[in-house]
């Protein structure tokens, strides 16, 4: 980043935040607190009105803002189509807004800036399946996006896959249980919405699709997020003590490689194939995505999982008829 986009992003970081410390400052924009506090003296001098005070940092005098940012023709056209991807993703609320922000953006640009980026958006789009879904999904994503903003503890009948225990008499296979559990943040990965959150009986962050939760009610306790709490980081990375190892076929390596398993760790080229290692807490977690592969793979631990894929083989068999008439 040359300095002069540092000196604008400078202020825009102190406008977006009520106060930054040199400290804060050079490591956002990866230079040291001398380079900082030259960019500071340099912007006052230009007339920016920056306030300073001794450990706590610098912060823009009340009531400057910049004035209305104009936009590249990349840069209109990125936000644009989030806000058409946005505005497809979420629930009435958060769509009518994103079609409300898109429109504010298109008429901000000039007309012969404006047919460019429209240009761009005609021949660039995102393509979401139209999978049938849980109708509450829609409620789910508006009342759990008002407990993560007041840090309310909520708590839902969940409807797991699979079983930590002996499943319940009437619906082999399920698991419902009461989970209580702290909001931290609601991702979507692959077109399904997910939970992630503190799970109290658990005592850990787990991760909960949406359309497995039912009777969704919010409680009066609330919580702290942990402020090291990121998104983008797995749940229970550190509690997925089973380590499973497939090998794969070269012939479906590249297609393993286009679509890997959630719960996949590593990936390394062998002369005989693609050796992949996946973490899990459970092996069934991953039966069924090993299975998909058919004969394209061999898994080389555990030998319980060998096993388990063994058995499901011979059941296939069984229900299908060993003479191929599926009798």
């Amino acid at each position: 980043m040359n300095r002069t986009d540092r000196l604008l992003a400078i202020v825009l970081e102190l406008q977006a935040h009520r106060r930054r410390r040199a400290a804060d400052l050079a490591s956002t924009f990866e230079t040291s607190k001398r380079t900082i506090y030259r960019d500071i003296q340099a912007l006052s001098e230009a007339g920016v009105p920056i306030v300073a005070a001794p450990g706590r940092g610098y912060a823009l005098q009340e009531g400057y803002f910049l004035p209305p940012l104009s936009f590249s023709a990349d840069e209109a056209m990125l936000l644009l189509l989030g806000a058409d991807f946005l505005a497809r993703q979420f629930d009435a609320q958060y769509r009518a807004a994103a079609e409300v922000a898109g429109r504010k953006i298109a008429a901000a640009l000039p007309e012969a800036r404006r047919a460019e980026v429209e240009a761009l958006r005609g021949g660039i789009g995102f393509i979401t399946p139209d999978a049938p879904g849980n109708p509450a999904v829609p409620d789910l994503l508006r009342r759990l996006r008002g407990a993560i903003l007041a840090r309310t503890t909520v708590r839902f009948t969940y409807h797991a896959r699979y079983q930590a225990r002996a499943p319940a008499p009437e619906t082999p296979g399920e698991q419902h249980r009461a989970r209580q559990a702290d909001p931290y943040a609601i991702a979507q990965v692959a077109g399904a919405w997910y939970l992630v959150a503190y799970c109290h009986r658990r005592r850990a962050i787990r991760t909960f699709r949406f359309d497995r939760i039912a009777d969704l009610e919010t409680l009066p306790a609330t919580f702290t997020r942990p402020a090291d709490f990121r998104i983008g980081r797995r749940d229970g990375d550190d509690d997925r003590p089973i380590v499973v190892r497939a090998l794969f076929d070269r012939a479906v390596a590249r297609w393993v490689r286009e679509a890997p398993s959630y719960f996949q760790v590593g990936a390394e080229e062998r002369p005989d194939g693609l050796l992949v290692t996946l973490a899990v807490r459970r092996e069934e977690e991953v039966l069924n995505w090993l299975l998909g592969w058919g004969g394209g793979v061999r898994v080389l631990e555990p030998a319980s999982l060998r096993r388990r894929l063994v058995d499901e083989a011979a059941a296939i068999l069984r229900r299908h008829g060993a003479d191929g008439d599926g009798g």
